[in-house]
């Protein structure tokens, strides 16, 4: 039987009756918009979170859209961020007027090099927008003594990462601002789409929450132009009845990909993953398959017949990514279904040519996406189908 890169089937039939309740007990009030559930969610998450405040709403782009304008980034701005991540994470930027400024990553932890922002920083830059990709937080510590030395905005990109927690603190709480996306197949999922933004400051709080509402501080009156962005009550109570289970299941991933890392390890021809210090939520297991020195496939040439140029590589100026696409082809046929995150680095996305990164402006980026295939990792990952994905992988492998 096949292996999906995530399964929601038992999460919901564990939880069915309890999120049926609270679906109906919302459909039954009228209240859809806003309201108690909503407010008791906000509570929760920010509890969560440790901050004082979250406002929810449409989706975690918005919530970076949102947090971006509170804190009056715009027009003539750049904010440095990292390339290797969802399209959103720089879309937002453009979308309140800003620019881009893209580092590479670090290629043992594929998270933003502090090494290389501070020599990024230029007159113009406002802000640090750092992503804490496939649920590894980024060192907040240091990034944050980086921001209080050139007196820097921090948005925390924590779409990934909901339940980390770097140095013992959630992410979310330590920038000026975090983000959080309830996409379904989050560590916490909604039905649906859904973000939200976590502060400690009670005045962004009330401006993020106006900009969600078309700029309202009161019914009618608006005082700047916002959006309709808001996390409606039903997705609400979907959240509140799955946010006690979040460490349960977060804790449950770590054990997966603890298994995954003793079992892996020794395989020639892949990397996993360093699992860094304790706060990792593991919503993504990243491998990493190099290109073979020939650019032959992932084994041997006994293979060649089935290993075949990457398109992708080429036509976007990237370095050859024939040997991981060889490798998801064969797990494919072994019944277990991976995914790429992400086979086009967001600097060499059509949309952003105008900025000018060429191949090999961000060589540790440009290599990743070539290389990274994620394996199937979900809480109610069974231990007969990691088994599966073991022996699919040990096949080529041993």
């Amino acid at each position: 039987m096949a292996i999906p890169p995530f399964d929601l089937s038992v999460q919901l039939a564990e939880l069915g009756e309890e999120l049926d309740q609270a679906v109906l007990q919302v459909l039954r009030s009228g209240q859809y918009i806003g309201g108690p559930v909503i407010a008791s969610f906000e509570e929760a998450f920010a509890a969560a979170c440790d901050v004082p405040y979250a406002i929810g709403c449409n989706s975690g782009t918005d919530a970076l859209v949102l947090a971006l304008r509170a804190l009056d980034v715009g027009v003539g701005d750049e904010v440095i961020t990292s390339s290797f991540s969802f399209f959103a994470t720089a879309e937002a930027i453009s979308a309140v007027g800003a620019t881009p400024v893209f580092v590479d990553v670090n290629p043992s932890t594929y998270l933003i090099d502090l090494d290389q922002v501070e020599a990024a920083i230029t007159p113009a830059t406002k802000a640090l927008l750092p992503v804490h990709l496939f649920g590894r937080p980024v060192d907040m510590e240091r990034l944050m003594q980086l921001a209080n030395r050139h007196n820097l905005l921090v948005v925390e990109d924590c779409a990934q990462a909901t339940g980390a927690s770097w140095a013992g603190r959630a992410v979310g709480s330590w920038g000026d601002a975090g983000c959080f996306s309830f996409f379904p197949t989050k560590n916490l999922g909604a039905a649906g789409d859904g973000g939200a933004v976590t502060c400690r400051d009670g005045a962004l709080a009330q401006r993020v929450r106006e900009l969600a509402v078309h700029g309202m501080p009161k019914r009618y009156l608006h005082t700047n132009l916002g959006y309709n962005s808001r996390l409606d009550a039903l997705q609400a109570a979907v959240l509140l009845v799955k946010l006690p289970k979040l460490q349960e299941w977060i804790q449950r991933r770590r054990a997966i990909a603890s298994a995954y890392l003793a079992s892996l390890s020794d395989l020639a021809n892949l990397q996993v993953p360093d699992p860094g210090p304790e706060g990792h939520s593991w919503n993504q297991f990243v491998l990493r398959i190099p290109a073979c020195p020939n650019g032959a496939n992932a084994c041997d040439n006994a293979h060649s017949a089935t290993c075949i140029a990457c398109p992708t590589s080429e036509m976007h100026g990237l370095p050859e990514g024939r040997c991981r696409n060889w490798l998801q082809s064969q797990l494919q046929q072994r019944g277990v279904n991976t995914i790429i995150y992400y086979p086009i680095p967001i600097h060499r996305q059509p949309a952003y040519v105008d900025l000018g990164y060429g191949p090999g402006s961000l060589p540790v980026t440009e290599r990743l996406a070539s290389e990274v295939l994620s394996l199937p990792i979900f809480p109610e990952l069974n231990n007969a189908q990691f088994q599966q994905i073991l022996e699919a992988l040990g096949v080529e492998f041993n």
